[in-house]
């Protein structure tokens, strides 16, 4: 499965929420922030933390494993990112439009699935237990690639 590139313009539309919220939450705009967020965000490939280390350090050789996972829960809170995996593998999605996620579970690895949706199917809603506030649906199974 060929994966297409994110559109600069795109990337340039993450980049911009990211710094707008840093502000809006009182956090600094880093180097290493900039450069981990910009990691995610313009990759359709869900890169681990493994693979934004290396990413990364092509532009900033000193940046540890630990700052970057540190920053990408950091970003996830923010909602800035999602998380996408198993417990065994996780990887990471700057791509926010609500869309679900399909999981191999001979390789790893992942794909965005966009869902036709319904009029509000993923708007945020109350339900007895309390509001939702992220909805994360993932798919699990042997893609076509591994199917062969």
């Amino acid at each position: 499965m060929q994966v297409t590139a994110i559109a600069p313009q795109e990337i340039n539309h993450r980049l911009a929420v990211f710094e707008r919220e840093c502000r809006r939450k009182g956090l600094r705009i880093t180097n290493q922030r900039r450069e981990i967020f910009k990691a995610v965000a313009s990759s359709r490939q869900h890169p681990s933390a493994e693979a934004v280390l290396l990413s990364v350090r092509r532009t900033l050789a000193n940046v540890s494993l630990d700052t970057v996972y540190r920053t990408l829960s950091t970003l996830e809170q923010m909602n800035l990112l999602t998380r996408v995996g198993t417990s065994s593998k996780e990887h990471f999605d700057g791509d926010l439009r609500p869309h679900a996620h399909f999981i191999c579970t001979r390789c790893g690895e992942v794909y965005d699935v966009f869902v036709p949706q319904t009029s509000n199917s993923w708007e945020p809603q109350m339900l007895p237990c309390g509001k939702v506030q992220h909805i994360n649906l993932q798919f699990k199974g042997i893609c076509k690639r591994c199917n062969r």
